[in-house]
């Protein structure tokens, strides 16, 4: 029995040894490295802002001047019909009238055309681009009764005692047609009539996409907002109508 204690405590005092040395062994002369601390705890982190939502209020694209070309397609005056978007306002020989965002001056020429050197058409836009389109046009073309006007978002700046105003494919890119259209209002004769020529919905054609387009109802509800009643609408076929608005009485 004295003999099995000895050897227990023998294999016992060799286990010890065993461990120390695979411990230490590796490199005696390194010192123990000290115990690192522990790591504080980090803020949990809070979800990304969620990007402000697209409002249907921003600012309207505008046309690009480098896209003047695609207003001048050989069959505009097919489906465009200037004469009957002119004769519904009664521009006539004589007349003072204003085209709202003229762009290049397509309609613009046909307007200087109809009145005469007797008449005059004040050609407005807000981009100055379209409006150095718009004097290179009429100097070419030796259109003296021109007169390009720079505008402003909410305000053409027109002069008063216009017969006629005529806005063509330029609704949906204004910032507030409401304050527009009261200031073209207040620009006309007692009888003077404005103009809003657009692509109908669902109507193909060169115009806008389909989603871009506004309904005359809009635009009318608009034009009443500002002061104006509806004197007649007609369709432009195959692609646009025509609403013919008045000072309200």
């Amino acid at each position: 029995m004295r003999l099995l204690l000895v050897a227990i405590a023998v294999a016992t005092l060799a286990d010890r040894a065993r461990a120390t040395h695979f411990a230490f062994s590796a490199d005696p002369a390194l010192p123990a490295l000290p115990a690192l601390p522990a790591l504080p705890d980090l803020p949990a982190l809070s979800a990304p802002p969620t990007p402000p939502a697209q409002s249907r209020s921003s600012k309207p694209k505008l046309f690009a001047p480098l896209d003047l070309g695609l207003l001048e397609g050989p069959d505009r005056e097919q489906w465009q019909k200037p004469d009957q978007i002119m004769d519904a306002l009664l521009i006539a020989e004589g007349s003072i009238v204003a085209e709202i965002g003229a762009a290049g001056g397509w309609f613009t020429v046909r307007l200087a055309q109809r009145v005469g050197q007797n008449g005059k058409v004040y050609a407005e836009d807000i981009q100055p681009e379209m409006i150095e389109a718009i004097n290179r046009r009429a100097q070419r073309e030796n259109l003296t009764n021109v007169k390009p006007i720079l505008g402003a978002a909410r305000d053409p700046r027109l002069p008063n005692g216009l017969d006629a105003v005529l806005i063509v494919e330029v609704y949906r890119e204004m910032d507030d047609p409401v304050e527009l259209l009261k200031k073209v209002a207040r620009a006309l004769k007692p009888q003077g009539r404005i103009g809003i020529v657009d692509f109908t919905a669902g109507g193909g054609g060169p115009g806008p996409a389909p989603e871009e387009r506004v309904s005359p109802e809009t635009e009318i509800r608009a034009a009443e907002a500002a002061g104006l009643q509806l004197i007649k609408r007609e369709d432009v076929p195959p692609f646009m109508f025509l609403l013919v608005f008045g000072r309200r009485t």
